[in-house]
């Protein structure tokens, strides 16, 4: 189908819409939503899905819209939702406003919705269109889709290196590989995401914190792969356990006495009995999966990061490159090979130079 220009800068806009409501809506997708008058030249109203449990996109469009949505055309990023579940189907608000006709980027993944939305605005004699600006409106809901459809979460990989590939910095020289501005990023993505994993060695050398400073919408879980509960009760990990949530993923490894001192000090231990460490890994994310957690941030080192890779189950990288060498023997080196294979398995979506770094964004798996 061809679009006109009105239709695509409409739809765009919707989009952009959508955005905002990023860290506040998950476990529910981003959608937006813009009212164009059925004379086709003014945008009537707008909206966006701004929070979990609130009103979807198109409601509040069409509620911004008033009368002027009787016969106008609603354009909106994902297939309107026909049943109940925190609020009422929003097919219904569509046939009560009046709406002519409904673009619709792409179609909802969710079971429940998937293609009935449609074919219940059809059904009621509304002009459906769908396909418009459909790549992007899939991207923004690719957590969401990969959720629904595997019920696990979307996985972030993170990590900072040198030219020469290393991961961490010399001891006894600067603690950062990457620029202030680089962190500043991270501390951003942070708070927009549903946990943060590391890898017991992480959380031995560096004594995180794994917050988002300054907080962000989300609070995110703090999780540790810690397979024999080596974690120590004076990391600032379990010691902020009470405020900030920890989970300690253990293997049949850990002793009883050490999960019972890090559950008594305020960490939730996930025990699981599986040997093999990365089928141990799998189940843990299926965990994540049922507990409806949308984004995953790994922040492991290179083992950690191998792990993910060797399962297939990282989706978007976020690879951050500072321009300088740390090879002294002191540092520690990035799996070259396994780095190197996700770099090339990766799609570009976005090159930039926080603070002099390289940044480069991209995606491993398409939804």
């Amino acid at each position: 189908m061809a679009w006109n220009a009105v239709e695509v800068a409409a739809m765009r806009q919707a989009l952009d819409l959508a955005r905002h409501g990023a860290g506040l809506v998950e476990p529910n997708p981003l959608v937006g939503a813009v009212v164009v008058s059925a004379d086709g030249g003014t945008v009537v109203g707008t909206g966006w899905h701004e929070r979990f449990g609130g009103p979807h996109a198109e409601v509040t469009a069409l509620a911004a819209a008033g009368a002027a949505a009787r016969g106008a055309t609603l354009f909106v990023t994902l297939e309107p939702c026909c049943h109940h579940g925190k609020t009422p189907p929003c097919t219904d608000a569509i046939l009560a406003a009046g709406v002519a006709r409904v673009v619709v980027a792409t179609g909802d993944p969710f079971p429940e919705v998937a293609g009935r939305g449609l074919a219940a605005l059809r059904g009621a004699g509304i002009t459906v269109d769908v396909g418009l600006c459909a790549p992007e409106a899939a991207r923004l809901i690719a957590p969401f889709t990969k959720l629904s459809t595997t019920h696990t979460p979307w996985v972030i990989a993170k990590w900072a290196m040198s030219l020469d590939g290393r991961m961490k910095p010399p001891s006894g020289g600067d603690r950062w590989i990457s620029s202030e501005e680089s962190r500043t990023l991270v501390h951003d993505l942070r708070g927009r995401c549903d946990a943060i994993l590391v890898g017991i060695g992480t959380a031995l050398a560096d004594d995180p914190l794994l917050t988002a400073r300054p907080p962000g919408p989300r609070t995110p879980l703090r999780v540790v792969l810690d397979g024999a509960a080596r974690l120590p009760l004076t990391s600032r990990l379990v010691q902020t356990a009470r405020e900030t949530p920890l989970l300690v993923a253990v293997g049949p490894q850990a002793s009883a006495e050490r999960i019972a001192a890090l559950a008594e000090a305020g960490c939730e231990v996930w025990h699981s009995d599986i040997s093999d460490r990365d089928a141990r890994l799998a189940a843990l994310l299926a965990e994540l999966g049922r507990r409806r957690l949308t984004n995953l941030l790994v922040e492991g080192g290179p083992e950690v990061l191998g792990s993910f890779l060797a399962l297939g189950a990282i989706d978007e990288v976020w690879a951050f490159i500072a321009p300088k060498f740390l090879g002294d023997g002191s540092s520690t080196p990035a799996p070259v090979h396994a780095v190197a294979d996700l770099v090339r398995s990766i799609t570009i979506e976005d090159v930039s130079h926080p603070g002099g770094d390289l940044l480069i964004r991209g995606l491993v798996c398409r939804y």
